[in-house]
C-alpha cells in the first residue's frame, strides 16, 4: 500500500527521493561537516612523488569528464545517476602517483568509518572514477559530498567517500 510507505520505518529507501533526485545516508549535519565544506579556503591535496593542491575554483577548472553510474548501497537500493568532474587518474599522474599505487581517499569527516577509503589500481585508473563536483546537471548537493565526492564503478555506496578533501598514495 504506497500510501502507507512514510510510516514504514524498515522498508528499503526509494532510490528517487532525496537531493538531486538520490537517497543519501548521511547528510553532512550528521558527518559534522557543513561548515568545513562551505569554507572558501577548501584545497583538495593530492599526495604523491609531486603532491599539490587545488582551491575549489581551481578544480573546476580541470576538464571534466562524465560517467552514468549508480549508487549501489547495503541496505538494499540502487540508483542510477550522472556525475561529472576530474578523473581521478588524471590527479594521480598529475601528482606522479605510479599506475600501480594504491590511494586512499579522505573525506572532511574527522571520525566514522567511512571518512575514508582505499582505491585499488583497478578502480583508480578506471577511466570512469571521478572526483565529482556535479551530480545530474547541477553542483554536488553539500549531502552528496560537496566540494567533491569519489565516484567509481562497482564500489558499494559506503566507498565513494564524500567531502573529499586528500588523496594520499599508500
Amino acid at each position: 500500500m504506497p500510501w502507507l510507505a512514510r510510516l514504514d520505518l524498515l522498508a528499503p529507501r526509494r532510490p528517487d527521493v532525496g537531493p538531486q533526485r538520490l537517497p543519501v545516508n548521511r547528510t553532512a549535519v550528521a558527518a559534522g561537516v557543513v561548515a568545513l565544506a562551505r569554507d572558501l579556503g577548501y584545497r583538495l591535496e593530492i599526495v604523491g612523488p609531486r603532491p599539490f593542491a587545488l582551491g575549489l575554483d581551481e578544480l573546476r577548472a580541470l576538464e571534466e569528464h562524465t560517467a552514468r553510474l549508480p549508487i549501489t548501497c547495503v541496505e538494499g537500493w540502487a540508483a542510477d545517476a550522472t556525475w561529472r568532474g576530474p578523473r581521478l587518474r588524471d590527479l594521480l599522474d598529475a601528482a606522479g602517483i605510479p599506475p600501480g599505487a594504491t590511494v586512499r581517499v579522505e573525506s572532511l569527516e574527522t571520525r566514522g568509518g567511512y571518512r575514508s577509503s582505499e582505491v585499488a589500481p583497478p578502480h583508480a585508473r578506471d577511466p570512469l572514477t571521478l572526483l565529482a563536483t556535479g551530480l545530474n546537471g547541477a553542483d554536488l548537493d553539500i549531502d552528496h559530498g560537496y566540494p567533491a565526492r569519489l565516484i567509481a564503478p562497482n564500489r558499494p555506496g559506503v566507498l565513494q567517500t564524500k567531502w573529499v578533501h586528500r588523496v594520499v598514495m599508500l
